[in-house]
């Protein structure tokens, strides 16, 4: 009686197993060490966590999480059980205090997302600031991220990207906002949601100009699209009735050199917003580190603009 002879793909994956099952068997002999583990979960295809992510979320003495419904399914995947306490932008003032006393007990404490890696647009860092101001120990466990991620199947330059999280919902404020980032020399990365990407799209395209751009969605899924083209390009591709669904990474181009340096209406326009809700000092620091641009000259053109309006009174 014959039988299959073992392929080289069929070693491969036994030792894989084997491998992966000794790892983990290491990291468990091992005593974690008592503070906060900031763990990074996937953003989509659930293959993406790392070995040291489902250790720690094995054993942590306290998962706090965004959402408790969904992060209970996502251990549940890896036949995974833990305490869940909510942390989220609602709840944070109450939860925070809860979090740290546990902390202070020495207590394991893992913080994650509801996918990638936390703090990127959440409220942990208020959470990190704390705990390291007490002497508490904060440890990385790096993994997933839309950003990096989208960033590095665009085709832009990846050397240096400044990440701008979500665009405020309204136009004007959207505007305002990529006026303050326009100058700055470096791939920009936003993050969107697919009810306001298709208002976005046009705006970024009046005030960042024609640059090149691209837009990811469902990264790491199935159906994973990146969207590459001027922005212009992409807000036509993107209009229409109904909106797409899920949220997006947008990612545009630096200026080219002859936009780097902002005109002096340009800089006037983002004082002019900036000192309706600032005081001079503060509204030319924030102009001056948008457009890097001299101070000197900023100052120079913001008491320009505040002489000009207490002239008009």
């Amino acid at each position: 009686m014959s039988t299959q002879s073992e392929t080289p793909e069929d070693g491969n994956a036994t030792a894989l197993r084997g491998s992966v099952a000794r790892m983990l068997d290491d990291l468990a002999a091992k005593p974690l060490e008592p503070g906060l583990s900031l763990v990074a979960t996937p953003i989509g295809n659930l293959g993406d966590i790392s070995l040291r992510a489902l250790d720690c979320l094995a054993r942590a003495d306290v998962v706090a999480c965004e959402d408790t419904r969904h992060s209970g399914r996502l251990l549940a995947h890896y036949g995974l059980k833990a305490r869940l306490l909510p942390y989220h932008e609602h709840n944070a003032a109450n939860a925070r205090p809860k979090i740290l006393a546990a902390l202070r007990e020495g207590a394991v404490v893992a913080l994650i997302s509801d996918a990638g890696t936390p703090l990127i647009s959440d409220p942990g860092y208020k959470l990190v600031r704390e705990a390291l101001a007490e002497g508490i120990a904060v440890t990385a466990i790096p993994g997933a991220s839309a950003s990096l991620a989208g960033l590095s199947v665009s085709g832009l330059p990846s050397d240096s990207f400044f990440f701008a999280g979500f665009l405020p919902p309204k136009s004007a404020a959207r505007k305002t906002r990529l006026k303050e980032v326009a100058g700055v020399p470096a791939t920009l990365i936003f993050y969107e949601t697919g009810a306001r990407l298709a208002a976005a799209l046009p705006d970024m395209a009046e005030v960042l100009g024609g640059r090149d751009a691209a837009v990811a969605k469902e990264l790491t899924k199935l159906h994973e699209q990146v969207a590459r083209g001027t922005l212009s390009e992409l807000a036509g591709e993107f209009a229409g009735d109904e909106p797409p669904k899920g949220e997006f990474v947008v990612m545009v181009a630096p200026p080219s050199p002859d936009q780097t340096e902002a005109s002096d209406d340009e800089i006037a326009a983002a004082l002019e917003d900036a000192l309706a809700t600032e005081s001079l000092r503060d509204a030319v620091q924030a102009v001056t580190d948008a457009f890097g641009v001299k101070r000197k000259r900023v100052y120079r053109l913001g008491l320009a603009l505040q002489q000009e309006k207490d002239g008009g009174r």
